[in-house]
């Protein structure tokens, strides 16, 4: 099976409100997106099908004819568009990314010939995405930033494997990074709010039990976590779960970028 993936643009605007709350109960929920006159973005769609591929052609499916379906139902149902005043869809439900995604599966499904659906994707920006895919609940991400440094160097190895195994990474004064640090929840949208998780409590959650703790700092001798663990990315991936899982009981997935090129993913103990 082969995956294929393409991407498309569009721009909407939206509210997030519930007529039947007060003032006070739409903005303590939904906070600045609650505007009753709206809000807008542009947003990034990546669809991606599954197929076999042709053995005459070489092709599981030719993409133009992809990017035909999509791009003809987005600019007839999204693209342009006030969501919650001028779609049927969104009248009803509150046009959250969760809800956003789950439409666009539920339009897209079926429709494409040769190849199957497989993953929808929607970017609201570059801090903020949701995904589905078949027979899985919506998936809600939630990117963030903190800088620290570090020492790679464990207390079980000497100093000569310390020194052969993580090479100028080693060194004693330690080094740093800018790190990408990306929570993933999953669930089904509530049907009222239309949302996952409350993106305020999540940044709070993710605030005070990562961002204070590692921001600007030097995770060996700053923190409580890497006094005595190696801070390698995939201890601080390993820690950053053990952190938030109580606090994010639909925690699915922790993402940390260490650089541009060193990539590391978390699912949890449960997973391992």
């Amino acid at each position: 099976m082969l995956y294929l993936s393409r991407k498309t643009y569009f721009s909407a605007a939206h509210f997030y409100r519930i007529d039947e709350w007060s003032e006070e109960e739409n903005k303590r929920v939904f906070g600045l997106c609650s505007n009753p006159s709206g809000h807008g973005h542009s947003y990034t769609l990546e669809v991606m099908v599954k197929g076999k591929i042709d053995k005459k052609s070489g092709i599981v499916v030719n993409i133009a004819d992809v990017d035909k379906v999509v791009q003809s139902f987005v600019e007839k149902e999204l693209d342009g568009k006030f969501l919650n005043k001028e779609n049927p869809y969104f009248k009803k439900k509150i046009p959250t990314t969760e809800n956003i995604v789950t439409y666009l599966w539920e339009s897209l499904d079926g429709q494409f010939d040769g190849c199957k659906l497989h993953k929808i994707r929607l970017h609201e920006n570059d801090f903020l995405y949701s995904e589905k895919e078949e027979n899985s609940m919506v998936r809600l991400t939630r990117k963030y930033h903190f800088c620290a440094a570090h020492r790679l160097h464990s207390e079980q190895l000497s100093d000569e494997e310390n020194l052969s195994l993580f090479g100028k990474c080693n060194n004693p004064y330690g080094h740093g990074h800018n790190y990408y640090l990306e929570v993933t929840v999953s669930g089904k949208p509530d049907p009222v709010t239309g949302m996952i998780a409350n993106i305020a409590d999540m940044d709070r959650i993710v605030n005070e039990e990562v961002i204070k703790k590692f921001d600007h700092k030097h995770l060996n001798l700053d923190t409580e976590e890497f006094k005595h663990l190696n801070p390698t990315s995939e201890n601080v991936a390993i820690v950053i779960w053990d952190l938030l899982s109580p606090k994010l009981p639909n925690l699915y997935k922790i993402g940390l970028y260490e650089t541009e090129k060193n990539y590391f993913e978390y699912y949890g103990p449960e997973k391992e």
